[in-house]
């Protein structure tokens, strides 16, 4: 049966008729785990530099956290600092997947960016994954003379899972007190596991990631079936109470992404809390969208909302 994708952009609407059914299950996981630890990064264009660093865990035995590192070539004063976080279910992906839009945002701010290779579900379900992003945040400001950024222009943001973990990031930032992000990126963010349990949402398809693959990523993730009973401070960003005090916020996301109404809700809830939260709705759109690349202007106009968010958050203060 075709797709109906009469509500899809115009200009995505080409391409969303070949996006294939992403056939993740628990028993193949390990094995596309793998394969994306075989797939290269992409070479950095001219005037940025990229390199890989290991930063130790605070908990003791624990490997270190690989952080790959965007750069300009040429920096002469200390630059704000961008702790990225990959998308993927929480289950999957790897820092080199988000090489050509980090080149972009280095190309465009002059500023560093340290993705971090966070442990993944089901092997390390939370918290691991999110002590990750707070190692990679506290040895970032702790090195900051050594990296030439500004510890005191340091931002969190992410896609995807990788915004979820962003938003809970900047949550437990704040509770811990240790080092405070000023600013929170977050690109269709996966904040809410609740979203599960919403019938409104189980006969929709949604377009690269579906119902499914949301139940799955949640349920491997929390190390349990997603449930409405209370979870532990920081499983889900959503789920926190009180949002007063976090850092200001970008979100944008789709009309057509599984994540609207959550991300919607949780943006208008920062804002009640007082927290500055620019939203970025593109109409159309579906999960993922960007990653057909500049060639769209859809595309085009999205990072460049990024751009200009981080540019006032981080550059004129």
């Amino acid at each position: 049966m075709a797709k109906d994708l009469s509500a899809v952009h115009a200009e995505l609407r080409p391409m969303a008729q070949f996006l294939p059914r992403l056939p993740f299950r628990r028993w193949n996981i390990p094995l596309l785990q793998r394969l994306m630890r075989l797939q290269p990064g992409v070479k950095p264009p001219a005037g940025v530099l990229v390199e890989d660093v290991w930063a130790s865990r605070a908990e003791g035995g624990a490997p270190p956290v690989r952080l790959r590192i965007y750069q300009p070539a040429e920096r002469c004063v200390p630059t704000p600092a961008l702790v990225w976080m990959h998308g993927g279910g929480y289950f999957i992906g790897r820092p080199e997947q988000n090489d050509p839009h980090l080149f972009y945002l280095v190309q465009q701010l002059g500023i560093a960016i340290l993705s971090v290779d966070y442990r993944l579900a089901p092997a390390h379900p939370f918290p691991a994954p999110l002590e990750d992003g707070y190692t990679a945040l506290t040895w970032a400001h702790s090195r900051a003379g050594l990296l030439k950024i500004d510890p005191q222009r340091l931002a969190v943001g992410g896609e995807s899972a990788g915004g979820g973990l962003a938003a809970a990031l900047a949550q437990l930032a704040h509770d811990r007190g240790e080092v405070q992000p000023v600013f929170q990126l977050l690109i269709y963010p996966m904040l809410d596991d609740r979203t599960v349990l919403r019938t409104e949402e189980g006969g929709a398809e949604h377009l690269l990631w579906s119902a499914e693959n949301n139940r799955l990523g949640w349920d491997l993730y929390l190390h349990q079936p997603v449930r409405s009973a209370p979870l532990p401070p920081y499983a889900a960003a959503a789920r926190r109470a009180d949002l007063s005090g976090l850092p200001p916020a970008w979100i944008g996301v789709g009309t057509l992404d599984l994540f609207y109404a959550e991300d919607l809700a949780y943006a208008q809830r920062l804002k009640d809390c007082g927290v500055d939260c620019e939203t970025t709705l593109v109409p159309g759109a579906f999960h993922g969208f960007d990653q057909f690349g500049p060639r769209f202007q859809v595309v085009r106009d999205f990072r460049e909302a990024q751009v200009s968010a981080l540019r006032r958050h981080l550059l004129h203060r």
